[in-house]
């Protein structure tokens, strides 16, 4: 017990055991430099009495003998000593003084082997081994005041937030397994971040540069072609991951039961057709109102905050009323979005009367007519305008060529025909660009949440240069009909900027995998809320005039911090995955380095064939389809309007 008596007793017995040490010590030079004691006539006959008995005693014998039963007793008064602990005594100074007496205190012992004056001899000797058993008393005093703790050893707090992770690889028929390595108390361990539930959304997050594409979406793009998927990839930087989806069909293909077909959607360099309205693929009106939102709010981005206002649904009815109308025209014939363009630059008086003719649209197109036979000029050009403004944007030979064909349809999980879509933007070109991809993409998912179909995976590479109303709801719906989705993003703020508010956290919180590089903000401080706390050890110093004092602690803090992440390098990722019934996991939060085979990744690019060269077009092939649309829209307008009259 820490009483003042007990500490009192213990100061005295260590006081006892040191001065016992040195008595020894004492009695030892007095014994073996006798002769030079002599001399110096420092000798008594009642001192010689008393020290004869104890001359006989084992201890000394020999001179080695005598040395170390006064060492012994030193450091057996050596570590009950008690000092106050000092954070600026450093081990180094604690082993030179320790070395150094020891050399000292037994190298002395070589003098006795020199010729000499014996006096001389004896002094050196005394002199050396008490030096020397001074500096063993100072290193150990400083021993018992080092500050055994390192406070500063670990100033980021890196092996307090390491905590065990999943290192089994759990795979199934729609899983990714992604190999890694991470750290748990200073050691290094292999994992695997095994998306085994992919139906129930994944989001990458991370920097430009980060390693979202090399570390994470071309092993999602590689294995689920191996496993069988039907896929449809934005690709944003066209052609880096359709060059990987290409590659990896050719070399998996004869895994799926029927074989699939790859398809190009490429403005710049075109490939394929396809037309994003095909009548077959619009039951009825709701269709065309979904298709002219999608493709509206992708033209003008800033809308999307703004939907239910006046002049916002107004643009919207009017490019619906135009699609349903050529749905409804000879079977929809024209129901292109190059003559959805072409029709609204009619002049009104010729637009409103052949709308007209169509009774399904009424309602859509009457206060348009209102306002045209009010001759409210100003309202209508507010109305229909901006609609016309914005589509004129793409007027343009190579899209109207792109989105007049039927070269394939857009139900990429059809089990009799599966599909992988690769859809390519242009960086430079991504406004006009990303209004149509955002069409195709609105009647894809249309198409493929549906029972019955092929598994199939929609990856969205830059998801927010794409606008699509409903991606809240294909995440919510879409995993019990096989539809995995992934998006790929860079930051959350990005989403909320494109998406608004509302939705870009409906989306980051119902998406079920995570997988998160570099990331700074509320993304950052988001995420780490989210993947939660762990138990973490706390130590403390306190310093005072009189001890210095180390407490430990043990509390709950977060796994992983959002200045960690603000921090990760390129291809260190943090993140958390979702299980499922039948293979649960217990470890689902991981914080990670993906291990990632640089030297067969090189290979194997190196090997890759380039896409293919599917059409060789001339300009003037690009202006003839142009102006045969021009001219369908001329005939339609001269046949409706000679009926009428």
């Amino acid at each position: 017990m820490q009483t003042g008596e007990n500490e009192q007793a213990l100061r005295k017995i260590i006081d006892f055991t040191r001065l016992l040490s040195i008595s020894i010590l004492i009695i030892h030079f007095y014994l073996c430099c006798y002769p030079a004691f002599a001399q110096w006539q420092l000798t008594s006959p009642v001192v010689n009495k008393v020290l004869l008995p104890i001359s006989r005693m084992g201890i000394f014998k020999t001179v080695l003998y005598a040395k170390l039963a006064a060492l012994l007793l030193l450091l057996v008064s050596l570590i009950g000593s008690k000092g106050k602990k000092d954070e600026t005594i450093r081990k180094q100074s604690i082993w030179g003084y320790g070395l150094t007496g020891l050399m000292l205190y037994f190298m002395s012992n070589l003098l006795f082997d020199l010729s000499g004056k014996l006096m001389l001899i004896a002094i050196m000797y005394m002199g050396l081994s008490a030096l020397g058993y001074g500096f063993i008393l100072v290193a150990g005093s400083l021993l018992s005041r080092l500050l055994h703790i390192s406070l500063a050893g670990d100033i980021f707090n890196k092996e307090n937030e390491t905590f065990p992770q999943e290192e089994r690889k759990l795979e199934n028929e729609y899983s990714v397994n992604l190999p890694a390595q991470y750290r748990l108390k200073g050691k290094k361990r292999r994992s695997w971040i095994n998306l085994i539930q992919p139906f129930a959304s994944t989001l990458i997050a991370g920097r430009p540069g980060g390693g979202k594409s090399y570390f994470v979406v071309r092993h999602i793009i590689t294995q689920h072609i191996r496993k069988g998927f039907g896929m449809l990839i934005y690709d944003f930087k066209f052609d880096d991951l359709s060059v990987i989806a290409y590659n990896a069909l050719m070399k998996y293909a004869g895994n799926y039961k029927v074989k699939p077909t790859i398809w190009f959607i490429d403005f710049d360099k075109i490939r394929h057709r396809c037309n994003p309205i095909e009548p077959g693929s619009m039951d009825d009106i709701t269709d065309a109102m979904e298709s002219s939102r999608t493709f509206m709010l992708g033209l003008n981005r800033e809308w999307i905050k703004k939907q239910g206002d006046f002049f916002v649904e107004s643009p919207v009815n009017f490019v619906t009323a135009l699609i349903w109308f050529l749905r409804k025209y000879e079977g929809g014939r024209y129901c292109t979005l190059p003559h959805v363009i072409e029709l609204a630059q009619v002049d009104y008086k010729y637009l409103f009367a052949l709308l007209r003719t169509e009774p399904e649209i009424e309602v859509l197109i009457n206060p348009f007519i209102s306002a045209w036979q009010n001759e409210a000029y100003d309202q209508l050009e507010g109305q229909v305008a901006s609609a016309k403004i914005s589509m004129a944007r793409l007027v343009s030979p190579a899209l109207y060529y792109v989105l007049s064909g039927n070269d394939f349809t857009l139900d990429l999980n059809n089990p009799e025909a599966p599909k992988i879509i690769c859809m390519g933007n242009n960086p430079l070109k991504q406004q006009v660009y990303g209004a149509v991809l955002s069409l195709y993409i609105s009647r894809t998912i249309k198409l493929v949440n549906q029972k019955n179909k092929l598994k199939c995976n929609l990856i969205f590479d830059e998801f927010p240069t794409i606008y699509f109303n409903n991606m809240d709801s294909l995440i919510a719906t879409a995993r019990s009909n096989k539809v995995a989705t992934t998006l790929a993003v860079q930051d959350y703020s990005q989403l909320k900027k494109d998406y608004g508010r509302e939705l870009a956290e409906v989306i980051m919180n119902i998406v079920g995998n995570v997988i998160c590089g570099q990331v700074f903000g509320d993304t950052a401080k988001q995420l780490s809320e989210r993947f939660g706390k762990i138990m973490q050890e706390r130590q403390s110093m306190t310093v005072n005039s009189q001890d210095t004092s180390v407490s430990k602690s043990m509390q709950l803090d977060f796994a992983i911090p959002a200045s960690k992440i603000s921090t990760l390098s390129s291809g260190e990722f943090v993140g958390m995955v979702a299980d499922e019934p039948g293979n649960k996991i217990e470890l689902k939060v991981f914080h990670n380095e993906i291990i990632n085979d640089h030297e067969a990744i090189k290979a194997e690019e190196e090997k890759y064939q380039k896409l293919p060269e599917i059409r060789q077009l001339k300009p003037e092939a690009l202006m003839e389809n142009y102006l045969a649309i021009k001219r369908d829209i001329e005939l339609i307008v001269q046949r409706e309007l000679s009926n009428t009259e």
